[in-house]
């Protein structure tokens, strides 16, 4: 069973014992997280399709760490100006694993 879930306003693949890294969450690490904002369910062929969220689904899921990502260099530079600039930037993330996906009953 996999489920495509919505956060940090991206859409996201998941399956049981799945790790992703998605945007930063205020949550200790160690600590269990819910998402309920899931935009479809599949399995063995089936799927269902949330407008615009499956009603009674949620994945469960445990951080594992935050931290920051690679630092990606950004240069600006104006010709005959005499203006160069150098910048940095380390995207903050959230790594969690996934540990159940649940969803209602329907029919």
């Amino acid at each position: 069973m996999y489920a495509i879930i919505e956060t940090g306003g991206k859409q996201y693949k998941v399956q049981n014992g799945d790790t992703i890294f998605i945007e930063k969450l205020d949550a200790e690490e160690n600590s269990e997280i819910t998402f309920d904002k899931v935009v479809a369910l599949g399995a063995e062929g089936d799927i269902i399709v949330g407008a615009p969220y499956v009603d009674g689904a949620f994945v469960e899921a445990k951080l594992i760490k935050n931290g920051k990502g690679k630092k990606i260099v950004v240069q600006t530079y104006k010709r005959r100006k005499n203006l160069k600039r150098k910048l940095g930037h380390r995207q903050p993330y959230t790594k969690v694993e996934i540990t159940g996906i649940k969803a209602k009953k329907t029919k």
